[in-house]
């Protein structure tokens, strides 16, 4: 099993700063993808950003030059990313669900997990 801790989030103007952390713990596999989906009220989930355990990243384009992924791998078999979002914008604000995919050995089958989600929200 795999458990995820998600931390940040807020209330914060446009233009401002804020930074998530997402701490996972587990059965993890030397293959996985960490990231966060986001979702704003009426909208489907959209993928924000993800990191591989190589550090590979992806965004969306929304938020490319705005947003920066990162990770921490542990030795105790944690693993802890982080999203830094700066300038943020009032579209910005959705509740971001921080999400691990645990894929398996020798196979292209994956395991998705998700945190409890947080709110963030950008004032105008």
């Amino acid at each position: 099993q795999v458990q995820l801790v998600e931390s940040g989030g807020g209330l914060v103007q446009a233009g401002g700063s804020l930074r998530l952390s997402c701490e996972a713990s587990g059965d993890i596999f030397t293959s996985n993808v960490l990231g966060w989906y986001r979702q704003a009220a009426g909208n489907q989930r959209e993928l924000v950003a993800s990191i591989t355990g190589y550090g590979r990243t992806r965004y969306a384009e929304s938020v490319r030059g705005r947003f920066t992924i990162s990770r921490d791998n542990a030795a105790n078999n944690k693993r802890t990313a982080y999203l830094q979002m700066n300038a943020l914008k009032p579209e910005d604000t959705a509740v971001y669900y921080c999400y691990l995919d645990n894929i398996r050995p020798s196979s292209d089958m994956k395991d998705t997990y998700w945190a409890q989600g947080t709110q963030v929200t950008v004032s105008s």
